[in-house]
């Protein structure tokens, strides 16, 4: 919240409607989340599992590495595939991945162009095995997945990296959306703490609302000019559609949903967050708890509402005008 503590008093924000983390953690999460869920979002394989269960589509699955007796496998594993993803099934904050456009020979190529070695690869993944970088230091897999293919679309809008859409989901409603941009300062990653550019998303239109960049408010993509009022989500509805099916999927009530664009297979479901951040209200310049209380004040009906039904109502409940 350091952004909004810049220039408003603890007062003001309350009277904004954001949300610090101790509401977010008791009155949400707390609340809303069964603790024995979490395992289904925390290891993404789980995760994948049941995305695809639910009908949504995943990035493919190359293989998973789980010992440390199999870590040269890699090579032979990704050897008909021209770049791919190895990620921590436990991983968060996107720490561990590694993503590889191409190789050949024993060179791997990352998306800034450097180059790294196999043995590169492999003291990564055992890295992630030993569980560098995965939740609570846990011991971990390593999960090689298929390169993502961003639509051209998001040309200019993200710097070597896919681009991510980022939905608050709460009770089954999309409440509020970002898609997050990755830059060099982010090392190609859609990661906001590392430097990746937030771009507050209208839930009515998918269009850009603002943006920013280590919480301050930027107009242009740092490295690419673009200018990101420009931004336009394509097949909107169907990533909204595809967030608000993450309670059915998973039972958790607050969730955080990243959704990626793929070039060829349309909207898919990157992974799924019990304890997303809060740095969403930062890209959209407005606080949670307004369109939260709304939901609650709701209630329960008799007849429970499709995940079409409940974007419908909140594109009409919490649509606005870009105003960039």
């Amino acid at each position: 919240m350091s952004f909004f503590s810049q220039f408003t008093s603890p007062k003001k924000l309350r009277d904004r409607g954001i949300m610090g983390m101790n509401k977010r953690n008791h009155s949400y999460i707390g609340r809303y989340n069964d603790r024995s869920r979490f395992p289904l979002v925390d290891d993404k394989l789980k995760t994948k599992f049941i995305a695809q269960q639910a009908g949504a589509t995943v990035p493919d699955l190359i293989g998973v590495i789980d010992s440390q007796a199999t870590v040269k496998h890699i090579h032979q594993m990704v050897k008909d595939w021209p770049g791919f993803v190895i990620k921590p099934a436990q991983g968060s904050g996107g720490k561990g991945i590694l993503v590889i456009v191409k190789h050949k020979d024993g060179v791997y190529v990352k998306p800034s162009g450097a180059e790294i070695n196999q043995q590169d690869v492999e003291r990564h993944i055992t890295n992630t095995l030993a569980g560098l970088f995965s939740l609570g230091g846990k011991n971990d897999v390593a999960m090689v997945e298929n390169l993502i293919q961003f639509d051209n679309v998001f040309d200019g809008f993200s710097y070597e990296g896919v681009p991510d859409v980022r939905v608050i989901v709460f009770k089954g409603y999309p409440v509020m959306a970002m898609m997050r941009c990755s830059t060099a300062a982010s090392d190609g990653k859609a990661n906001l703490h590392q430097g990746a550019v937030g771009v507050g998303i209208d839930i009515a239109s998918g269009k850009a609302i603002r943006a920013v960049q280590f919480n301050l408010p930027v107009e242009r993509h740092p490295d690419t000019e673009r200018l990101l009022s420009e931004l336009k989500v394509p097949e909107w509805n169907k990533l909204l559609v595809l967030a608000a099916s993450a309670w059915e999927m998973t039972g958790l009530g607050y969730i955080g949903t990243d959704m990626v664009l793929d070039k060829d297979k349309g909207p898919m479901v990157l992974e799924l967050n019990a304890r997303p951040g809060l740095a969403i209200q930062i890209a959209n310049g407005t606080g949670l708890l307004p369109r939260l209380r709304h939901i609650e004040a709701m209630g329960v009906t008799a007849h429970t509402p499709t995940p079409e039904e409940r974007v419908a109502y909140c594109a009409h409940q919490f649509g606005a005008k870009p105003d960039f």
